[in-house]
């Protein structure tokens, strides 16, 4: 049975004991000894020689056969299953398999980075928003847009916002297909009951005086807000809270780090006071998701490709909302997250073709509709047609019309390898040790300068 801790869970509490910590930022921090494994890395102009291809892919037949490695995130397993038998069904010269490769992002991105040096590779595998990056410096992936001119793969149809995060030296790496934004989520009863708008809030600012109010309704939360599970969202989600306060973790267009700002430190201590200080916060142990259709709490901001879980396990009315401003900003203050679809270099190019027009197939404009539907990540597609889909699901418009006021995350957290899981175990002192903020982004801003300068940096 999952716990609701209106004070916070000591650190293992939040599932991200030092042991797990240590060893998932040492499986993000080396693409070196990876690389090493082939002769090591060529810091020579590493980037413009990567996204070089000079592959005449008319004189190429497609596999028979090929693999699509997934961790079917926001529980996709049966809709990519159904895809998968359409295109099987639609052409006889690939047949594709489905393997589930990990429970979640850094399962499938160890296993991915284990076949790097011990063979097995998938055809095409799902690339997270901080893993993909760390594949480019190692060099083990392939730039796609040659390859998406030879099946007319139309990148312009793609949502700006999605295709762009891709994107490095002027080249495509991945394609966008479980994209999403987080949002608002809360209890549409707890807000009628505590007498507010039947609205997300505005501001941070706003919220805090919302709070006592949601507490003293009688709905029985142990917190008004559930900050998410912190191994697994902190680094993303906070983004909104620093942006909001004129901060961040970084910067989207260069390699800075800012966590040690004011503005950031700021940010990071109004949540902190939001658990300790004003008691309506509490961190979700495992899923704050979970917490939210438990009605333990009253709201939560999470991934818009829990949408339809939340809806379907909820037994009230779910209300969202974009995701609140704070003092110095209040747009934009959300970021797009998720993954996209690559494809490895060291496979046969006869699969890299087969793996491109399997692709294009599963984010077409109808097969985004029916892959949102199923999940509540947004249709990639700037051609779908989403009126159905939003007119059975209105929530599903939230999301999408939220993409107009979206940022691209900042480089400090997708761009430096195990940088997320830093900035959780920073997050987890602060918000469920009561550590000293300042104290712990100035160690954060040392660690990640570490990664910048041994791991990014030599590799550009």
């Amino acid at each position: 049975m999952s716990q609701y801790p209106f004070r916070p869970a000591p650190l293992s509490g939040v599932g991200l004991d030092r042991r797990r910590f240590l060893s998932l930022a040492g499986l993000g921090l080396s693409a070196a000894a990876l690389a090493a494994c082939s002769g090591g890395p060529d810091t020579s102009g590493a980037g413009a020689s990567a996204a070089t291809d000079d592959t005449d892919w008319s004189t190429v037949r497609p596999a028979a056969a090929i693999t699509f490695w997934s961790s079917n995130p926001g529980a996709s397993q049966a809709v990519t299953q159904q895809l998968i038998d359409a295109y099987n069904a639609s052409q006889s010269e690939t047949k594709v398999t489905l393997v589930t490769a990990g429970a979640n992002y850094e399962e499938i991105a160890q296993k991915f980075q284990t076949a790097q040096a011990g063979g097995g590779l998938p055809d095409v595998t799902i690339f997270s928003d901080v893993w993909w990056f760390r594949y480019y410096m190692q060099k083990t992936i392939i730039p796609l847009d040659g390859l998406a001119e030879a099946v007319d793969m139309d990148l312009g149809d793609y949502r700006d916002q999605f295709v762009a995060d891709y994107q490095y030296e002027g080249a495509q790496w991945a394609i966008p297909w479980a994209r999403s934004t987080p949002i608002f989520y809360y209890n549409k009863d707890h807000w009628s009951k505590a007498g507010l708008e039947d609205r997300a809030p505005e501001t941070w600012q706003e919220f805090e005086e919302w709070a006592p109010k949601l507490l003293a309704a009688g709905t029985g939360v142990q917190a008004a807000f559930q900050l998410p599970a912190l191994a697994g969202y902190a680094g993303w989600t906070f983004q909104n809270n620093l942006w909001g306060w004129g901060g961040g973790w970084g910067s989207p267009d260069d390699f800075d780090v800012r966590c040690d700002a004011t503005e950031s430190i700021a940010a990071l201590q109004f949540l902190q006071d939001a658990v300790y200080k004003g008691g309506w916060a509490g961190v979700a142990s495992n899923s704050a998701p979970n917490d939210l259709t438990a009605a333990a709490v009253s709201a939560t901001i999470s991934s818009t490709g829990d949408l339809v879980g939340i809806q379907k396990s909820a037994t009230f009315p779910v209300g969202a909302g974009f995701l609140p401003g704070g003092p110095a900003e209040t747009s934009p203050v959300c970021m797009t997250g998720g993954a996209g679809m690559g494809i490895p270099k060291d496979i046969p190019k006869e699969n890299q073709l087969a793996a491109a027009k399997f692709i294009k197939f599963m984010t077409e404009p109808e097969n985004a509709v029916t892959f949102s539907a199923a999940t509540g990540y947004i249709p990639v597609r700037k051609s779908a047609d989403v009126s159905q889909l939003t007119a059975t699901n209105p929530l599903l418009q939230i999301a999408i019309d939220q993409l107009e006021v979206t940022r691209t995350q900042d480089r400090a957290r997708v761009f430096f390898p195990g940088a997320d899981q830093a900035m959780a175990n920073s997050c987890a002192n602060i918000l469920t040790q009561q550590a000293d903020v300042a104290g712990e982004m100035s160690a954060l801003k040392a660690a990640l300068t570490t990664i910048y300068d041994r791991d990014v940096k030599p590799n550009l």
